[in-house]
């Protein structure tokens, strides 16, 4: 591990504490993401700071920044790029869209159409855009941040299932206990405590964090116990679509981000268990009596997380 890792995740940790009072778990699994080069994706209510944490994050690396607005009449050129008609030489050249960025926000998701939705499938799969056969590379690191409501609100589409196996995590941030919300009332009297935000990594250091994350050791034990964990989201009676290798592959990859987190050099248990609801659980597909009933995926993730033995 490199010396100064623990000094500069520390620094991130409280650049984003400044703005998200008493979710230090939220903010673990957002760097988690970060750390393991995952999509996040943050889903709860309006109001509870969604978007402000993915801001936060974004100040705190300075590395070019974008936003879209996700609404139903948001097209993929919108998003993607298109190619642009020159008059005065009867060319056309490809203006990029803002995918072209290290750190996308895409904010409320899940009110623009499946198709829009589906635009950033190549992008957030393999870090790249192709557009009228051409395919562009994107800058690294490439990071989506997507915020959505909740399905049931108004104007709202539910992510196809592989959009959502594209994200590595999913997280809420929920309601803040009384005091961190009363803090947060009296913290925005003169300014918003975003603008105290400060850069603490650049591009190169991101890839090198994650260059960094992936020399994490992770004993075979281990590796058997992310794939018995998947396999038993697989065979689970009231889950119709189980856990993608995709999804194997990104706990495993989020279990090293969170040793490296928490200062160590290879993984443990613990880790792996840290994660899997984040992971696992929006990657589930629940069989119709489920559904209807009110069962949780991530209950039934730590249902899962319970029933399989721990390697020693």
């Amino acid at each position: 591990m490199n010396d100064t890792t623990p000094q500069t995740l520390a620094a991130l940790r409280s650049q984003l504490g400044r703005v998200i009072l008493g979710k230090p778990e939220a903010i673990d699994h957002v760097l988690v993401a970060l750390l393991a080069g995952h999509h996040l994706l943050l889903e709860d209510v309006p109001g509870v700071g969604k978007t402000t944490l993915a801001k936060a994050l974004a100040r705190a690396f300075s590395g070019e920044f974008r936003r879209v607005q996700f609404t139903p009449d948001l097209l993929p050129a919108d998003i993607l790029g298109s190619s642009v008609y020159s008059p005065r030489d009867g060319s056309f050249s490809f203006k990029e869209g803002p995918v072209f960025a290290h750190v996308l926000l895409a904010d409320e998701i899940n009110r623009a159409s499946p198709r829009t939705q589906s635009a950033l499938l190549e992008a957030m799969s393999e870090g790249q855009v192709s557009s009228e056969g051409v395919t562009r590379a994107l800058p690294l690191p490439f990071l989506v941040l997507a915020t959505q409501n909740p399905v049931e609100f108004h104007g709202t589409y539910p992510l196809p299932e592989a959009q959502l196996d594209r994200f590595g995590l999913r997280i809420g941030l929920g309601y803040p206990a009384a005091e961190h919300e009363l803090e947060v009332l009296f913290s925005q009297a003169d300014r918003h405590p975003l603008e105290s935000v400060e850069p603490v990594l650049t591009a190169s250091d991101v890839v090198a964090l994650q260059a960094e994350t992936r020399h994490v050791r992770v004993e075979r034990s281990l590796g058997r116990y992310v794939v018995a964990l998947a396999e038993a989201t697989r065979r689970h009676p009231q889950v119709r679509l189980g856990c993608s290798p995709r999804g194997s592959l990104m706990l495993f990859r989020a279990a090293q981000a969170r040793a490296l987190l928490a200062g160590r050099g290879f993984v443990v248990p613990e880790d792996v268990k840290a994660e899997a609801v984040p992971v696992l659980a929006h990657r589930l597909g629940l069989e119709t009596k489920a559904r209807y009933t009110g069962v949780s995926k991530e209950d039934l993730v730590r249902e899962v997380t319970d029933a399989v033995p721990v390697p020693a």
